[in-house]
């Protein structure tokens, strides 16, 4: 097949689950497929970037990634029906660049890696599959309870826009694609097909090690600190669960949190003095080593949606994870038997405690969650089901 792909980044580095998402399945996809490539780029993304990409399109085209939080943004979409997003990813240049595409090559598939980039995509006969990363307009409603209270007004209005915008689109596209099996439902659209988020399983090795009781342990907390659940996630940790944790423990393991990630803000920095509350902003590139020096992975997500890689990465090289409700949605693990679930400060705690103090309970967890991502989350498979959404829709087209 000839398969466009539009997107509203380019997808590498490999900075957020995102990027790797649509790096792996561009990846695996052009062993059997011809692929174009239409993106933004962001000012920091390099010519070694765009080249990453031609390994594996025929052509990677890129427009400049117009700034999303600006002055002229925030202003047009205050005075327009459009919703914020869709203000600031509406490129002419990309339109023309597509059209060029269209013109030249005769297309099968047009793949649009998330809504809000759809309205450049010209007028077409061609089917077009649409990727949903999560569903945006819950994104924001859940992001609408942290905001200061003179603010809610105008971000309700905007939600309300928003929602209005990705439910047309959902409408429009010849196929729609979820990660996961809540998002399909709550899109109410009878053919929407799941394809979940998955991991290299060749990159993410389990780790061949030997838990003892006592000792040092490392706890975990890894994201990207645009995102404002990493943020939230975190605060929660310092405020409380970290805290707590010691007062209990009182000195009989010694723990180490360490805090992984870009731009961490000093706001969170400034919240312990605790020296064993370790910020690393220079980690190892490879995140499958960060998970390897990792005892225990913290995902204490309150704000947010989709699927959260760094869970599946760290159920792959046999770290035990600690989730929230909403941190594990969308992956199919079991509770007490893939992860631990815990909702509360002291269910943290206890469920910190339990691993850090039980052998049996660790390896078990840890085999069991290694098990689910190579049954369940594996990329190559993965792929083979967005190759079927393909299939379907030519033919339905």
């Amino acid at each position: 097949m000839n398969i466009l792909v539009v997107s509203s980044f380019l997808p590498y580095p490999l900075f957020s689950g995102g990027h790797i998402r649509l790096y792996q399945i561009i990846k695996r996809l052009s062993k059997n497929h011809s692929l174009t490539l239409v993106c933004e780029k962001r000012n920091y993304q390099t010519d070694d970037d765009v080249h990453e990409l031609e390994k594996y399109c025929k052509e990677v085209i890129v427009v400049r990634r117009k700034k999303q939080w600006s002055l002229l943004t925030v202003g047009k979409t205050l005075f327009s029906l459009k919703p914020f997003l869709i203000t600031g990813h509406t490129h002419e240049e990309m339109t023309r660049k597509i059209q060029e595409v269209m013109n030249k090559i005769k297309l099968d598939v047009i793949h649009a890696e998330t809504f809000y980039i759809m309205q450049n995509i010209p007028k077409t006969t061609v089917p077009v599959v649409l990727v949903e990363h999560n569903i945006e307009y819950l994104v924001y409603e859940r992001f609408l309870q942290t905001v200061p209270f003179f603010l809610r007004p105008l971000l309700y209005l905007d939600i309300l826009k928003l929602k209005k915008v990705e439910k047309y689109f959902w409408k429009k596209a010849t196929k729609l694609v979820a990660v996961s099996e809540e998002e399909r439902d709550l899109m109410k659209r009878e053919d929407v097909v799941v394809v979940p988020n998955g991991v290299d399983l060749q990159e993410f090795r389990i780790q061949d090690l030997e838990f003892r009781i006592g000792g040092e342990k490392r706890v975990l907390f890894i994201g990207d600190f645009k995102w404002v659940q990493n943020r939230d996630a975190l605060k929660w940790i310092l405020r409380e669960i970290y805290p707590s944790f010691v007062k209990l423990f009182n000195g009989k393991t010694k723990l180490k949190l360490w805090v992984v990630g870009k731009n961490i803000p000093d706001s969170l920095r400034n919240m312990t003095n605790d020296t064993n509350v370790v910020f690393d902003e220079n980690a190892p590139a490879d995140t499958e080593k960060i998970y390897q020096r990792a005892d225990v992975l913290l995902a204490p997500i309150r704000v947010g949606g989709g699927t959260s890689f760094k869970i599946l990465e760290a159920m792959a090289t046999g770290v035990p994870v600690i989730a929230t409700s909403l941190g594990i949605e969308g992956i199919k693990a079991r509770e007490s038997k893939d992860f631990l679930l815990a909702n509360t400060t002291d269910e943290f705690v206890r469920a910190i405690d339990s691993l850090l103090t039980n052998k049996k309970s660790y390896e078990s967890l840890r085999m069991n969650a290694r098990k689910l991502i190579e049954e369940n989350y594996n990329w190559d498979h993965i792929v083979k089901i967005l190759d079927g959404v393909y299939q379907e829709a030519v033919k339905i087209s």
